[in-house]
């Protein structure tokens, strides 16, 4: 039987991430408003761990493309207050 307090075993504390949702935009392409997207969350956002590319959509005026856009859905860990 699996004894998780073995001597020399490692033990991972539970943990837990969060899933919001980002849009980033661009002028350039929808690889760079991704990277706009994940370059802001991580200001202010700890340990991002995945980014799941959910749609791409662009915003047209006067026929050409204004922007590119990219929805994300990023995971991070998520820590509470004890």
């Amino acid at each position: 039987m699996y004894n998780p307090k073995t001597k020399g075993d490692h033990i991972m504390p539970n943990s837990v991430y969060k899933i919001i949702e980002l849009v980033g935009t661009s002028s350039e392409s929808w690889e760079k408003a991704a990277e706009n997207a994940i370059t802001k969350a991580s200001e202010s956002l700890r340990e991002l761990r995945i980014a799941e590319v959910i749609s791409t959509d662009l915003t047209i005026k006067d026929g050409k493309i204004e922007s590119y856009r990219t929805k994300l859905k990023v995971s991070f860990k998520f820590e509470g207050h004890h």
